[in-house]
């Protein structure tokens, strides 16, 4: 398992990634900022990503990358999955797609697998795929995770029923974590083993300003002009599946004066949903509904300040932009979001507010207060480390035996030493 293949007289290296994609974009979004990044490093190598969900054919795809899109689940609040469209049981498209990945990986030969989120993957279907490339002994493979999993209890329960850490003993060389150790360490509060600890990295956030190079002119030219005569409001709710409560109170909310508001709903909103939101902001010549935004971040560079729900991608991508935000995170099934908001209100990177205090009076609030005196802080780059896909090009050239010529540590405050508290914003909150 530790030795780098050898495909003929090729020199280049070959990567996977897989996520499987069953609540939203984030995972897909984060697989294809770690595909662009190290397809465009010093790494030259060919990369196949996985996908777990149709709509990741509307992304683009530099050079070198190209994609596997499998039979998708959908995941329910509860956390339980089933099949998204075919008509088979849960066990029988399981199986399906452990196949089909198993194939893929059989032809494709990776030097390194990078697995997103889940050790075994989705309903362990992962286990026959990792199993034969540990045959094999060509794949260096690596767990990617997110900065924040779920309350340390959760995971705990969680790691200890699904039997991940001996997945991870078992399957993986090392531990990749996209998140800064100084705002949560997740070694530490998800009591990881210290051979687990051993092997794991905090690589730092991801930057997703790498993605302004290509940015929604590929797909939508016109779009920044569009609302560039006015200053708007942006409101995002990632995937869309459960952004109604959001979407509503956002459509309805008064707008600073002389602003926009915009909504980007998401691809996954109900259709009952997106009716119900589109009707409500029609009473409101200034706002404005899109439904799924391919790249948002021409959009949210554009935007005075943005309203979101807390998960990684769509926080990573107000923060490295410096934006004013109003994070309203999900409690269901997962507290990650609310975890992340805590920590980086703790910092005055961003405002808060609860879902059980949402209505759009507080968006209002919010709005007007942020319009009268927006928060003069300093930039989150000063304050959290976002240097995550350098140290992703650098360990992953680690693992291929391949140098590049990033520094791997360059040099950033100390968090725990700076003394930057938050006071929160007290104006748009809903009087009792």
């Amino acid at each position: 398992m530790h030795c780098t293949a050898e495909h003929g007289s090729e020199s280049m290296a070959r990567i996977a990634l897989y996520s499987h994609d069953t609540m939203g974009l984030g995972h897909l979004r984060r697989n294809q900022l770690i595909a662009q990044t190290l397809a465009a490093s010093s790494l030259d190598a060919s990369i196949l990503t996985i996908a777990g969900v149709h709509e990741a054919g509307l992304f683009a795809m530099p050079p070198g990358v190209d994609r596997l899109t499998l039979p998708a689940y959908r995941k329910d609040q509860g956390g339980g999955y089933a099949p998204r469209s075919l008509r088979l049981g849960t066990a029988a498209l399981t199986a399906l797609r452990a196949q089909v990945m198993g194939a893929a990986l059989e032809s494709f030969e990776p030097d390194l697998l990078i697995v997103d989120n889940v050790p075994r993957g989705a309903l362990e279907e992962l286990n026959p795929v990792l199993e034969r490339l540990k045959a094999r002994g060509r794949t260096r493979c690596v767990l990617g995770l997110r900065d924040i999993l779920d309350s340390p209890e959760r995971v705990r329960k969680e790691w200890r029923r699904r039997m991940n850490i001996s997945a991870i003993r078992k399957y993986y060389d090392a531990v990749w974590i996209y998140g800064d150790q100084a705002v949560y360490d997740a070694t530490r509060e998800y009591a990881l083993p210290p051979d687990i600890a051993e092997k794991t990295r905090f690589t730092g956030y991801l930057d997703p300003t790498l993605r302004l190079g290509r940015a929604d002119a590929e797909l939508h030219p016109s779009l920044p002009e569009r609302f560039a005569e006015q200053p708007f409001t942006l409101c995002v709710v990632g995937g869309g599946q459960d952004g109604r409560a959001i979407g509503e109170a956002f459509v309805q909310a008064q707008l600073p004066p002389g602003e926009r508001g915009v909504l980007v709903t998401g691809p996954f909103l109900p259709p009952e949903d997106r009716r119900r939101i589109a009707a409500l902001a029609a009473h409101n010549p200034r706002m404005s509904v899109l439904g799924l935004l391919t790249e948002p971040m021409r959009l949210i560079q554009g935007a005075c300040r943005v309203i979101a729900m807390g998960g990684y991608n769509s926080v990573m991508e107000i923060l490295s932009l410096g934006k004013s935000a109003l994070v309203v995170p999900r409690d269901r099934p997962r507290l990650e979001q609310r975890i992340r908001a805590e920590r980086l209100r703790h910092l005055g990177l961003l405002d808060l507010l609860g879902s059980e205090e949402l209505d759009p009076r507080s968006l209002s609030r919010w709005m007007h207060a942020d319009a009268r005196a927006p928060h003069a802080s300093v930039h989150p780059r000063a304050q959290i480390d976002l240097l995550g896909l350098d140290r992703v090009r650098i360990l992953a050239g680690e693992l291929l035996g391949r140098a590049t010529r990033v520094p791997i540590d360059p040099p950033r405050p100390d968090l725990r030493d700076s003394g930057f508290r938050h006071t929160p914003r007290t104006d748009y909150a809903i009087a009792s």
